[in-house]
């Protein structure tokens, strides 16, 4: 199982306890879950975990069946190419708290960026799909979303939707996933989802 963004069981505080449970009570189920990061992620809790090579791309490994898919990846899956980039824009930041409830890095800095695109040359930029949170500036457009702001954040963080227009503009893919957006729609080979399960099997 991937999800697309805001997994939420890697929080801490408060939500310790919650986050335990749920951990463990996934790590029973018969599958793995993966997940890119989303804009609603504690990033200083996430990054402290454990950085492995899984599957021909970087992981954090939260537990034995949960693995967080980093950013700029590409992992190899059941015979497929996946290309992970997460993070995302929030929309909200007008009532979060700094390091509490929002985070800076939600947004990628230039190593995150250099090491996608070596890893898409490395791989002929052509991938069968890829997994984000947020969405390119084009797709932005069609779901009717204004530009971002990126007057909140230090200069070492990049535009990430304009960094994703550029991948939706230069790579090779199937099919892409992301989340976000609290909606379920499906444009040409983009698959927004909130709601939505997709099987691999019944799309290809």
């Amino acid at each position: 199982m991937i999800i697309c963004g805001d997994f939420g069981l890697v929080w801490g505080g408060l939500s310790s306890h919650e986050d335990k449970w749920w951990q463990k009570w996934l790590d029973k189920q018969p599958w793995t879950t993966l997940f890119v990061d989303g804009n609603h992620e504690n990033f200083d809790l996430l990054n402290s975990y454990p950085v492995e090579e899984w599957n021909g791309g970087r992981i954090h490994k939260i537990n034995e069946s949960i693995y967080h898919l980093m950013r700029g990846e590409i992992f190899n899956l059941g015979g497929y190419s996946f290309f992970t980039f997460g993070g995302g824009f929030s929309h909200d930041i007008y009532r979060r708290k700094e390091g509490v409830s929002w985070w800076q890095s939600e947004l990628p800095v230039q190593v995150e960026i250099d090491n996608a695109l070596n890893n898409l040359t490395k791989h002929h930029n052509k991938v069968d799909f890829i997994i984000t949170d947020d969405a390119s500036r084009e797709l932005q457009d069609l779901l009717g979303y204004d530009r971002e702001n990126m007057m909140p954040y230090d200069g070492q963080y990049q535009n990430l939707s304009k960094f994703l227009q550029y991948i939706q503009d230069n790579v090779e893919y199937r099919e892409w996933f992301l989340g976000h957006y609290h909606i379920d729609r499906h444009i040409s080979n983009f698959h927004v989802m909130y709601d939505d399960v997709i099987e691999l099997e019944g799309i290809l």
